[in-house]
């Protein structure tokens, strides 16, 4: 009994090793933007409905998905969520929320900023400049755009498209600013996560393998 029990238990722990890996995957992205009035841009796809999580690093420091230890002193940013791609991308939105915010935009409340990057003292204020979105897609090609704080894609004001362009209230630097009205000026670095459910149009390497594992159990299973 012993025998034919070993080699079913050692494929599931192998098949519960890959799991993980199979269900969500973490992209870290890092980098300076060259002006207060530039923005980064990547692109990601789901090949069915899932949870899509963005988490900022850049202003208060932290420790990204790839173990990478980030500083504090990075810009105040913005994230913004389009479906599709090129000029033609519309924002995306619940009905309700716009699915792009920063610090300064009334609907920064909707979403979690903050942990884990944490606070930053500016004057005699402690400011949360980063932004955590945890956001429910549907199946599709979509756009994320990171800039600063105060360089608003007009998309946001009238759920519009990428195209539309930018309303630049940087003043032509990287500032942040606390409550009081304190403003300090910060570096153009940048650092993000963003973690997707692993169903892409292409199928991950983990899930291959996590198919072949189960494949091999239920073979070495019937031989014995």
């Amino acid at each position: 009994m012993r025998k034919r029990l070993f080699p079913l238990t050692s494929c599931l722990v192998l098949a519960f090793a890959l799991l993980p890996s199979a269900l969500a995957t973490t992209t870290s992205f890092t980098g300076s933007l060259s002006t207060s009035d530039s923005t980064f841009e990547t692109t990601f796809t789901l090949a069915a409905s899932g949870n899509v999580t963005l988490q900022t690093f850049s202003f208060g420091g932290g420790v990204k998905g790839n173990s990478q230890v980030i500083p504090d002193g990075g810009f105040d940013p913005l994230l913004a969520i389009f479906s599709g791609t090129g000029p033609s991308a519309a924002v995306v939105t619940d009905g309700t929320n716009t699915f792009a915010t920063s610090d300064i935009l009334t609907n920064y409340a909707s979403f979690v900023g903050c942990p884990p990057a944490g606070l930053v003292t500016i004057g005699a204020d402690a400011s949360c400049g980063d932004i955590q979105m945890t956001l429910s897609l549907g199946p599709g090609t979509y756009t994320v755009v990171l800039s600063d704080a105060a360089y608003i894609p007009f998309a946001f004001f009238d759920n519009g498209t990428l195209g539309e362009g930018f309303v630049d209230l940087t003043g032509g630097g990287f500032q942040t600013c606390d409550t009081s009205g304190t403003c300090v000026d910060r570096t153009s670095d940048y650092a993000f996560d963003l973690t997707t459910p692993a169903v892409t149009s292409t199928p991950e390497p983990s899930s291959l393998l996590l198919l072949g594992a189960g494949l091999i159990c239920l073979i070495r299973s019937k031989r014995k």
